[in-house]
């Protein structure tokens, strides 16, 4: 089951009194827009995995709706999966260093190409058209983790939709930065997993405290249904 995100009542009340109203993003532009998964892989979701998320296979049917909901919009659906590279091990030794000896060589040993954990969890639904991005860090957005800001500049991508897991992690990560980078954001709330629900919430509560929108799935895919009508 995905987790329930509640604002907090006094956050509401400072939010609407900034803004006008809770929620930022209620417009935006359905094909100008990108569904980004992020690290929906076997080695977060599996049972057993070095970094499995309880909660992250049950956010798998909204993902895939959403996909489908984005494709049929005209936006892009973007799959973002991360790699422990020899790179990362280089430029990155302050995050290995949090890890066992043992721990550190698993992940370097097991998330890459061509093990089954780098692999797309196999209850999701790419389509041959989506791309899949590669970073190296928690964010995709941040200097040399991906490519993915270019791949969305190319494509006149404005608005993102953030799912995946962990939200307090990957997820939340790549969305402040995509924020900072200048694309509308909305963190997906039943359509993030993190390890505990006060995670989820703390993480949910504090992005759209100041770095972007949060939505359900269905307000997601509602806000898109009455923008595409309302154009017609």
């Amino acid at each position: 089951m995905p987790h329930d995100f509640v604002i907090p009542q006094e956050l509401a009340e400072q939010l609407v009194a900034r803004r006008g109203k809770l929620h930022p993003y209620e417009e935006f532009t359905p094909s100008r827009t990108a569904l980004l998964v992020v690290d929906m892989q076997n080695y977060f979701v599996q049972t057993g995995e070095a970094a499995f998320c309880p909660a992250a296979a049950g956010i798998v049917p909204n993902i895939n709706r959403l996909a489908d909901a984005v494709r049929g919009a005209g936006g892009k659906v973007v799959w973002i999966v991360t790699e422990a590279n020899g790179e990362a091990w280089e430029n990155w030794q302050n995050f290995y260093e949090m890890y066992s000896p043992e721990g550190a060589q698993r992940r370097l040993d097991t998330l890459i190409p061509g093990s089954s954990s780098f692999d797309l969890w196999p209850e999701l639904t790419p389509a041959p058209e989506d791309n899949t991005v590669i970073k190296t860090r928690y964010s995709a957005f941040i200097q040399g983790s991906s490519d993915i800001e270019s791949l969305l500049r190319d494509t006149d991508i404005e608005t993102v939709l953030v799912t995946g897991t962990v939200t307090n992690v990957c997820c939340e990560s790549t969305a402040r930065d995509a924020m900072m980078r200048g694309f509308r954001t909305i963190m997906v709330s039943d359509g993030n997993a993190a390890n505990t629900d006060e995670a989820h919430q703390a993480a949910l509560a504090g992005f759209i405290s100041t770095f972007g929108d949060v939505q359900t799935t269905d307000q997601v895919i509602d806000n898109m249904k009455r923008i595409r009508q309302a154009a017609e």
